[in-house]
């Protein structure tokens, strides 16, 4: 079954080199990848425009933590005026690996803390965006406390004047993750003070490994969605296919059309009508070019 997706796959994917392609539906589908923050915004989205996306995520420091960059205002300008000039979607800064605001350690805690505060003061200067973090792992204090002690952090960071909406991701539920069932999102939220500044994004690698039937019963899964939390909480979407069978609970992204997912079920989420107007950021093991062509290929593929 897979090996019959993958060829079928990688032949959209030769027909699809049109470069009439990159435009089609480009004010309806926001599509976009994770990009190198390196030599900054605005080459980010000089980058994403030659690949065909209207949108990328980036993680706002080293992926494993530490100092973030200083801020190049003259870089954020020239980045706002390209993408209003060039009709972008709304973009994702992802929080680093490292941060996790549930860990029974609370030197680990305080880390996420400063982080994640500082990301959102810095993300000031690009309002209106996304900031996408991982809702945390609980480290053997179960998935209660860890909820708890995710959302007290968050109550401590999250003020009125951020401009910024801060993304809970849904998890695949390896190890000791929280955020792998739709409940545990909305536990998280109900407790936040500030609602309004906080949302979710929907990965489909990692709802697929939790068991969440994506391939077989869409709707379905996107009702449980909109019934636990509230499709209008759903900003975004990270498009992977999954190296693992379903509900394995491991992570592994796959390039789309070359896993377990599949091309046809990738599609059906991109296209459907509930989710029309969210941001699709690939996350694949793939190079710029790889991007390239996946982009091309779900929007030749776009109704």
């Amino acid at each position: 079954m897979i090996k019959k997706q993958v060829i079928f796959t990688k032949k959209l994917l030769r027909d699809s080199a049109n470069p009439d392609l990159i435009l089609k539906g480009i004010k309806m589908l926001y599509i976009g990848c994770h990009l190198s923050a390196t030599k900054g915004y605005f080459h980010m989205g000089k980058t994403a425009k030659e690949i065909g996306a209207n949108t990328f995520q980036f993680f706002t420091r080293n992926p494993r933590g530490g100092k973030a960059k200083e801020l190049d205002i003259e870089d954020i300008a020239k980045y706002l005026s390209f993408a209003e000039e060039n009709e972008f979607g709304k973009i994702v800064a992802h929080a680093p690996y490292t941060v996790n605001p549930c860990s029974a350690d609370k030197k680990t805690r305080e880390f996420a803390h400063m982080i994640i505060k500082d990301d959102m003061n810095r993300m000031n200067y690009l309002p209106g965006n996304y900031y996408n973090l991982h809702p945390g792992s609980h480290t053997g204090q179960g998935v209660e406390q860890g909820i708890n002690l995710t959302a007290e952090l968050l109550n401590h960071i999250l003020e009125p004047d951020h401009k910024t909406v801060l993304l809970l991701e849904t998890m695949a539920g390896k190890g000791s993750e929280i955020g792998s069932g739709f409940e545990e999102i909305q536990m998280i939220i109900e407790k936040i003070k500030l609602k309004d500044k906080v949302g979710v994004c929907l990965d489909t690698c990692h709802v697929n490994d939790a068991g969440y039937d994506i391939v077989g019963n869409l709707d379905d899964v996107l009702d449980k969605f909109n019934k636990i939390i509230g499709l209008d909480k759903l900003h975004a979407l990270h498009i992977n296919d999954s190296k693992n069978p379903f509900g394995a609970r491991k992570d592994r992204h796959e390039k789309i059309g070359e896993g377990y997912i599949g091309m046809e079920a990738i599609m059906k989420t991109v296209n459907h009508p509930k989710l029309q107007g969210k941001l699709f950021i690939l996350e694949t093991p793939n190079e710029l070019d790889g991007y390239q062509k996946e982009i091309e290929l779900i929007r030749q593929l776009f109704k």
